[in-house]
């Protein structure tokens, strides 16, 4: 395809993703973003949700996926701002902007997702929120991700276009007022984001994100996903696709095994990976390539 299609999953820094995506015993030196980024050409940076990064964290990030040339992040927007509707300050933005800049600066940055919870519905309180969000983060490329269907309406994707803010097409658990899978593209950048479907722990609040996120795609289920994804690639200058069911490494095989539907040929990926879930031996060439870190990085890395 002659745009670009970046696929990769959410975040990169998981506990029991050791020993699955990543070699067991690495050694300190060993350096978990530059190892995928040797296979991805975007990630997802999740912990920008829970709290802005430092500005050294990420001009560390950017450094670190340096060998990678066709590599961005995208990257959540601070949840003050969308989940805490109202309680942003200018303090708030301010410490995010900066933290968040260095990446844009660095042209590392493909897109600012802006993830709404179910609860954020299309009504006029809520319209007027969103409106003044993007107006207060305008300068970045912006993407939106609503989950409750009272959002699908022209009238929104008309003002999506006009603004030039893309749209974030989602897979997730179906219920009676769930946004479903689309195909749509309302700005030069496209965005496609798998969560799974764990039915039993979607809604559950006393379920963990391990927990909701505990999804393995089977390859039938994802091949109507690839056909969209090219949907929106047909309309967008560069798509990103991101697979969220990150528990013990699925959305990295779930992200393999789209890379090689999308190229239709075998695509590099973690043996250890393969070793776990071994139907990827159909799709991915087993790597047992190593980065080490060769630059300084901060003490405090959220990822």
């Amino acid at each position: 395809m002659k745009k670009k299609i970046r696929v990769g999953p959410a975040g990169w820094s998981y506990k029991d993703w050791n020993g699955i995506v990543y070699p067991l015993k690495a050694g300190s030196k060993f350096d978990s973003l530059a190892y995928l980024a040797s296979f991805f050409d975007t990630i997802e940076i999740n912990s920008s949700f829970y709290g802005p990064p430092a500005p050294t964290t990420s001009k560390s990030w950017a450094r670190r996926v340096a060998n990678n040339p066709a590599f961005k992040f995208t990257a959540k927007l601070y949840q003050v701002f969308t989940h805490a509707r109202g309680k942003g300050t200018r303090e708030d933005e301010d410490v995010f902007r900066a933290g968040i800049d260095p990446l844009a600066e660095a042209g590392r940055l493909g897109a600012l997702l802006l993830q709404f919870p179910w609860s954020f519905k299309n009504t006029e309180t809520d319209r007027d929120y969103l409106t003044s969000l993007l107006d207060r983060f305008k300068n970045y490329p912006l993407v939106v991700e609503l989950r409750h269907s009272s959002w699908n309406e022209p009238p929104v994707y008309q003002s999506f276009e006009r603004r030039g803010v893309g749209f974030c097409n989602i897979d997730q658990p179906l219920f009676s007022r769930s946004i479903k899978p689309s195909a749509r593209a309302t700005s030069p950048v496209g965005y496609v984001r798998l969560h799974g479907r764990n039915y039993q722990t979607w809604f559950s609040e006393s379920a963990g994100s391990a927990d909701r996120y505990n999804y393995l795609y089977s390859v039938e289920e994802l091949q109507p996903w690839v056909d969209k994804i090219a949907k929106v690639a047909a309309s967008a200058e560069e798509t990103f696709v991101v697979t969220n069911n990150h528990f013990r490494g699925k959305g990295v095989a779930n992200a393999l095994e789209i890379k090689a539907q999308l190229q239709g040929k075998k695509v590099p990926g973690p043996a250890s990976l393969v070793t776990e879930y071994p139907r990827l031996k159909e799709t991915v060439v087993p790597s047992l390539l190593k980065p080490k870190r060769i630059l300084p990085c901060p003490s405090i890395d959220p990822e």
